[in-house]
């Protein structure tokens, strides 16, 4: 995959640019889904589509979550929501919505983005992502999560 050059535009300015270039640089150049560096230092990465891999760290690993730096391939408000009740510092990735910007923006996250758009599309780009699309109607991330979560318990 072509690394996308506006990354290190956005990042220019910001006072996290050599560790979110780093993150962008593994995220791009082992073609994951998300790739985290924990306010220990450790670097983790993520392959699973969607939010289950942030739903997981919320649910059984916040600490990983708590001050974190994150590059991400698309961030929705599903998403947006997991990496605020973590605690995270930054987020950068490739595809924001727009409802997620204004959740991470409300909840004092760094957020950065290449394309802004008005909401995830689903993979097949015939409709909006399921979560982005459960999640549109409701602001508190704490409802956001159980709405995450009750979405996979009945798939």
């Amino acid at each position: 995959m072509k690394k996308p050059i506006f990354h290190f535009v956005l990042l220019s300015t910001c006072t996290n640019f050599a560790l979110m270039k780093e993150l962008i640089d593994i995220l791009h150049g082992e073609n994951l889904t998300l790739v985290l560096k924990s306010a220990d230092g450790n670097i983790h990465r993520f392959t699973q589509r969607g939010v289950k891999d942030l739903l997981t760290l919320v649910s059984e690993h916040p600490d990983v979550l708590k001050g974190a730096l994150i590059a991400d391939k698309a961030v929705g408000k599903a998403a947006a929501a997991c990496m605020v009740i973590g605690g995270i510092n930054h987020v950068c990735a490739d595809v924001m919505s727009q409802p997620a910007l204004a959740l991470l923006q409300q909840h004092g996250v760094i957020a950065e983005y290449g394309t802004l758009v008005d909401h995830i599309i689903n993979r097949t780009g015939t409709d909006w992502c399921p979560m982005e699309k459960a999640s549109r109607d409701e602001n508190d991330p704490i409802a956001i999560i159980q709405i995450i979560k009750d979405f996979f318990n009945s798939h």
